[in-house]
């Protein structure tokens, strides 16, 4: 069978002719079937690519609003509601995490409604301890949100290591069919070993196709959700500050 597809993939004079599409096509099983496993990297790598663009994008945008919004205002309790409208915003998630917590606390403490009954935080009555909690609320916020962020970005990663060994398996189990089949023909000429090592040697490419766009998006990503986060935790520690100032007893 081997033997029949590389005379297929060559005319009388022994000139190589198969297109890249011959040379898929009359490769052996192995070989086919990492294609088939790079092919299936390759598109879920774009998918991902293309989904963490259009989402940070949108993160990106609503951040900025909504930062617009807090620093107009001069409460908490006034960006609280205007907070709820950036579902996708890192920041109004670390702020709402942050204000929610601390409304639990005041409430404690003076047994005052939650801010979904009255939307305001009440004045400075939070002990020293208190701050503690605040602050472990909006550390999770952080944390969840950059884990947010990160979905999907192993898949990437995995991608780009694994990718080009697949196809180097590929190639070596592709050039190990095509020594059989000399080994079969009795003979070793270039045209002989040329269709068949081209076969082989797709697969390699197939895997460096695979890995360079996700390696490069990876590491382009991975810099854009570092620099996403130490934006949140600075937010909350601005935050943080506030809420310390003006919520804590002296």
């Amino acid at each position: 069978m081997k033997e029949a597809s590389s005379i297929a993939a060559m005319n009388l004079g022994g000139n190589f002719n198969g297109s890249l599409f011959d040379m898929v096509v009359h490769a052996g099983f192995v070989v086919q079937l990492v294609l088939l496993l790079l092919f299936l990297f390759s598109v879920v790598s774009w998918a991902i690519i293309l989904m963490k663009y259009v989402n940070l994008q949108k993160i990106r945008k609503e951040n900025s609003a909504f930062l617009s919004i807090y620093m107009k205002s001069t409460k908490l309790s006034e960006i609280f509601p205007e907070a709820k409208k950036f579902q996708n915003s890192t920041l109004a998630e670390v702020f709402r995490g942050g204000y929610t917590e601390l409304v639990k606390i005041t409430r404690v403490s003076r047994g005052t409604p939650t801010v979904k009954d009255t939307g305001e935080a009440v004045g400075p009555v939070l002990e020293i301890g208190g701050i503690d909690n605040v602050e472990r609320a909006l550390n999770r916020a952080c944390g969840t949100e950059t884990t947010k962020l990160e979905a999907a970005l192993g898949f990437l990663a995995t991608t780009g290591s694994a990718s080009p060994f697949i196809g180097l398996f590929g190639t070596v189990w592709g050039i190990m069919d095509t020594f059989k089949a000399i080994g079969a023909r009795g003979s070793a000429t270039l045209a002989v070993v040329a269709p068949g090592i081209s076969e082989a040697l797709i697969a390699t490419a197939a895997g460096l196709a695979a890995a360079i766009p996700a390696v490069i998006f990876y590491n382009y990503y991975l810099n854009r959700i570092k620099g996403m986060t130490l934006e949140m935790d600075n937010f909350a520690s601005e935050l943080l500050n506030i809420i310390e100032r003006f919520y804590v007893k002296s």
